[in-house]
């Protein structure tokens, strides 16, 4: 199951080229990714980031088209690629879906690792997590 958050582009996100920074377009994939997380993990209880501290390890992003400035917003679309033992790969990807046809501006790997919060030290999923993140899985 894919997760979708909208996000508006701000005039601060503009470059001297008259389109988002490729900076901010992290910004964008991690609003979403934040969002797509304390939804389905912390759906689970209590507090997502004191509960269940995850750290992220890496992220690629293929830019596909420049983002313009413009008032609707961009959709950030998440999933589950995978779950291992201490970590779990998100996919995303940037995408237009106020017209005819449905753009991809961009589209990012995400790898997020499982940590304790006192020692930062890597720990298994736990099982709320793991079965919460198996739900969302998506396969290609």
């Amino acid at each position: 199951m894919r997760f979708t958050h909208p996000v508006l582009v701000r005039w601060s996100d503009i470059d001297s080229y008259d389109h988002v920074n490729n900076v901010r377009y992290f910004d964008y994939l991690q609003e979403a990714r934040i969002a797509f997380l304390s939804e389905i993990i912390g759906a689970t209880g209590g507090d997502f980031f004191t509960d269940h501290p995850c750290v992220l390890v890496s992220q690629t992003v293929d830019y596909l088209r420049p983002i313009l400035l413009r008032h609707p917003p961009y959709d950030v679309d998440v999933w589950v690629e995978s779950v291992g033992t201490t970590s779990y790969t998100l996919g995303s990807r940037i995408v237009d879906r106020s017209g005819e046809s449905e753009d991809v501006y961009a589209k990012a790997v995400s790898v997020i690792v499982t940590v304790d919060g006192e020692t930062h030290a890597k720990r298994p999923l736990a099982t709320s997590e793991r079965d919460a993140l198996l739900k969302h899985v998506v396969t290609t």
